[in-house]
């Protein structure tokens, strides 16, 4: 936002010199980005008025001019130009003076003649590219005075950052209302006055509010008998220092109100309106308008529309349309000042992909009380600046007044928030001054309503930000908050997390990142049985649904990698999922089950890709069984168990369900299922797992715990057992474990066979046993007589038989 140091100065005393007042509005909250100075580079260059000219005695194509500058002798200079006359008044560059364009003026004799300095064109000053001769000033310029001050360029220009939740700066009003808190000057608002003649406002032109939740407000005022012409000089050099450039009298005065008040205007050619009537509505399927920028738009349903009678004239908050817009012709104008709902125009805005300085303010939001004095402003200078007349009272169309947002300021709060002492008087007098009012008083307690420009304060730590930044942040010792003399202990969640990383990364895993959100196919080729929830404005189809599973963002990274010519891929990811909870969203239930999850995935050869100190093998089931049993042995976790499952998604031939010692499950580890990889484009051989983090960090001991070396040796005994295939490891192993108590330390399978000699429908599992007491040395016959009780037990309870 650019803001006119010298059009600020109309509305509050500033300070003396620029940069102090930018450094104030900087510790304030109003960053000043930069400050321009247009008339920097013209010192020494002043306003002269030619007496003589004569014809150069040495060259054709000079003169040899007298010039005054207001002194009591006239200055020669030679000249070349040709466009003035004696009397005009143009700019002398003095002896010592340098222009714009490095050009280092000296006394000099041109051809035998001595010139005193330079009479300057527009070009030469660094004003235009137009360089036909001299630059001739208005006829009432002063001799003598700086030339920047003659065309206005003696100002200094603000180039303030005004963030998104400060739209009240969006003007010079609300930045010298900024100045005024903040050196203690007082405000100056403009008091229009207007001269009203002839017909009723009333009259002239009717208005009616279709869509009141999206327009909250609409005022309109006739100006008759105007005449349509360029705007005075000091209004374009206004205009022309904040970026805007000059078209009419009447369409400067709307956009220099806007950057008095920071409420956009519009004006209509009230003849152009057909029923001199205007209709605040939606949008008509089909239909479409002329913008000003001459382009035509196809309208959506959703747009807010200013219309007459028959069509749409403009796009509500954002750009007038070309059908009503002021020409040379224009005698009758309507001037719009209305507030539209911000939300409204932001979407409007984006979608025809215009940002203007309407939408700008209206985006962010404007001031539900500038609308008036707005509009009575604009009427007054177009009647001033185009001998118009306006017409008495104003069409204010205001469905559901609203009252002003009240916030309570308890000022023993002031100092526990901000860490430093601010007397009640001084919060008083800085909310008094930034336009806060107040209307009720308590004990140690002010109620306060808030401007309507100030959209940005909802609650009462909002007053102790203005009271902090007027203040000074740099008065706010620098302190430790009080009470944080003790850490509250780490989650042993947290604790258990990152050992789960640990383990995944030494697994070969590299960690992955994916959104939430996923498409609703790629949850069915999964096979999920619970319905995902849906978003209600999502980005894309493709990102519509909540997820259930964290396996669709790892497939989606595997296709991605594929497509990239990667040959092994290891992947893992920590999230949530998330389910419907019906009861959610009543009082203070989550509105969603959410559900933490760890899940890997592996694909391609093993080792990271080809190498020539191995084979080209592929990774398989073990390898992601290999990685669950990681994390696991890094988290302590012991006594889990795999065993035989059948999930939608899983392989049938390669799929297990992880469980606890104490029978909770935490997820499944297998292949994906061919029709799944073929669904999704997928090579198939893609292995994954997917857990819930919950019981696992609950069954994990972070704790180390030490456990002495054996003092006695261990037996070692093999044990071949003939069994059904369906019979898992897991039934076997376990009922050795209890049979063998105590005496059995471990039980680990290191064969599995089938064929030939073992009959059909049968399988051999062997195992080594260790036998170890943490009392004596076992003899041979203890041994022999447990194994032997082993054996007897798995054929009993199991079918089993010793294989010979």
């Amino acid at each position: 936002m650019k803001i006119s140091v010298k059009w600020l100065g109309d509305y509050v005393a500033l300070p003396p010199s620029v940069d102090e007042l930018a450094r104030k509005l900087t510790a304030a909250g109003l960053e000043i980005e930069g400050v321009e100075r247009p008339g920097e580079g013209l010192r020494g260059v002043v306003v002269a008025q030619i007496r003589e000219s004569v014809q150069h005695p040495n060259a054709d194509k000079l003169s040899v001019t007298q010039v005054d500058i207001g002194g009591s002798a006239m200055l020669q200079v030679v000249c070349g130009a040709k466009n003035y006359k004696v009397g005009d008044r143009v700019p002398l560059a003095t002896a010592g003076a340098k222009l714009p364009n490095g050009m280092e003026i000296k006394q000099a004799a041109l051809r035998g003649v001595e010139s005193f300095g330079m009479l300057c064109s527009a070009k030469e000053l660094g004003l235009t590219e137009d360089s036909s001769g001299l630059l001739i000033l208005p006829p009432d310029a002063k001799l003598g005075a700086p030339v920047a001050e003659a065309l206005g360029l003696d100002d200094s220009v603000l180039e303030v950052n005004v963030t998104p939740n400060r739209p009240d700066a969006l003007s010079h009003l609300g930045v010298a209302r900024e100045v005024g808190v903040v050196t203690g000057a007082a405000l100056k608002l403009p008091q229009p006055k207007l001269a009203e003649s002839g017909t009723p406002a009333s009259e002239r032109v009717k208005v009616r509010i279709e869509d009141a939740t999206r327009c909250t407000r609409y005022a309109a005022r006739v100006v008759e008998n105007v005449t349509i012409r360029p705007s005075p000089t000091w209004m374009q050099e206004r205009l022309k220092s904040c970026g805007v450039r000059a078209i009419n009298n009447v369409v400067d005065v709307t956009n220099y109100v806007l950057l008095e008040y920071g409420q956009p205007l519009h004006a209509f050619d009230l003849d152009k309106l057909a029923g001199q009537e205007i209709v605040v509505r939606t949008a008509g399927r089909g239909e479409k308008m002329h913008t000003l920028d001459g382009k035509e738009r196809a309208l959506d349903p959703d747009d807010l529309l200013i219309c007459d009678r028959d069509r749409p004239q403009a796009i509500a908050g954002v750009m007038g349309g070309g059908d009503s817009e002021v020409s040379q012709g224009t005698t009758r104008i309507v001037l719009e000042s209305a507030h539209f709902v911000g939300s409204s125009v932001r979407r409007t805005a984006k979608r025809h992909a215009l940002h203007t300085e309407a939408s700008h303010r209206f985006e962010r939001g404007t001031d539900l009380d500038a609308v008036i004095p707005a509009v009575d402003r604009a009427a007054q200078l177009i009647a001033e600046l185009s001998g118009g007349t306006v017409a008495p009272g104003r069409v204010d169309v205001y469905p559901e007044p609203k009252a002003a947002r009240r916030v309570t300021l308890r000022y023993g709060r002031v100092e526990r928030v901000l860490g430093v002492a601010v007397a009640e008087a001084e919060c008083r007098r800085i909310l008094g001054a930034l336009g806060f009012k107040a209307v009720e008083e308590g004990t140690g307690q002010t109620t306060y309503d808030v401007p309507r420009a100030r959209v940005d304060v909802e609650r009462e730590e909002d007053l102790m930000e203005e009271v902090a930044r007027v203040y000074g942040y740099d008065n706010i010792p620098a302190r430790l908050p009080r009470g944080l003399d003790t850490l509250v202990p780490e989650p042993a969640s947290s604790e258990a997390e990152r050992r789960l990383r640990h383990a995944l990364s030494g697994a070969g895993l590299n960690e992955v990142v994916n959104y939430s959100f996923v498409a609703p196919k790629s949850l069915e080729v999964l096979g999920a049985k619970d319905a995902p929830i849906a978003l209600v404005n999502p980005l894309s189809v493709e990102q519509s649904v909540m997820r259930t599973s964290l396996l669709p963002g790892l497939l989606e990274n595997l296709s991605r990698s594929v497509r990239h010519q990667v040959e092994s891929v290891g992947l893992y990811e920590t999230g949530r999922a998330y389910y419907r909870d019906a009861q959610g969203g009543q009082g203070m239930r989550p509105a969603a089950r959410e559900v933490p999850r760890v899940a890997g995935l592996l694909w391609g050869l093993r080792g990271g890709g080809r190498s020539w100190t191995q084979k080209d093998a592929r990774m398989d089931f073990y390898d992601a069984k290999g990685a669950v049993e990681a994390l696991l042995h890094e988290l302590h976790v012991t006594g889990a168990t795999f065993s035989s499952a059948e999930r939608p998604a899983y392989h049938p031939r390669s799929c297990a369900q992880v469980a606890l010692a104490d029978g909770t499950v935490l997820g499944h580890v297998g292949e994906i299922h061919p029709r799944v990889t073929k669904a999704l484009g997928l090579p198939e051989g893609v292995f994954v797992f997917e857990l819930d983090t919950e019981p696992l960090y609950s069954a994990s001991r972070l704790v180390a715990e030490s456990q002495p070396l054996p003092k006695y040796p261990a037996v070692l005994r093999d044990l071949a057992v003939v069994v059904p295939v369906e019979l898992a490891n897991e039934e076997v192993r376990r009922v050795i474990l209890e049979v063998g108590a105590p005496l059995v330390e471990d039980a680990l399978v290191f064969d599995v066979y089938t064929g030939k000699p073992i009959p059909e429908g049968k399988k051999n599992l062997a195992y080594a046993l260790r036998y170890r007491s943490a009392e004596r040395t076992l003899t041979d016959v203890e041994v022999t007589t447990a194994h032997q009780r082993i054996i007897t037990e798995v054929n009993q309870r199991l079918g089993a038989a010793l294989r010979a």
